[in-house]
């Protein structure tokens, strides 16, 4: 089991959260009123900023598997990926110079003829 160990707040905090409680301080209200709204205040940041550290940690952690996973997976891609290039040509310009020889050929033996 997770242990709470309660940390006592920084005195920036301290001294922030008591700002806070005395700008929204009520006519008539106590000053043992207004320690108890400070300390409301001290223990809402600090569990502010106990969240912010979580999602921190979980964004370093999901940060480094993906790293981690991209670098593992980047491998292996890289060896096993062989370029194969393959150049397919269109039988029609063939087929036009073939006819092209053929219809200078022809006309060659034509006018050699005469």
């Amino acid at each position: 089991m997770a242990k709470n160990v309660y940390q006592k707040p920084s005195p920036e905090t301290q001294s922030e959260a008591l700002k806070i409680a005395r700008a929204t301080q009520r006519p008539g209200q106590t000053k043992e009123q207004t320690k108890l709204i400070a300390q409301g205040i001290e223990k809402g940041i600090a569990l502010y900023k106990k969240q912010q550290k979580e999602k921190a940690r979980e964004l370093s952690r999901k940060l480094k598997r993906a790293s981690s996973q991209q670098q593992s997976s980047a491998e292996p891609e890289d060896q096993e990926i062989t370029e194969r290039i393959v150049y397919r040509q269109h039988w029609l310009p063939w087929l036009l110079l073939a006819l092209s020889w053929l219809g200078w050929g022809a006309y060659f033996f034509v006018s050699q003829g005469q």
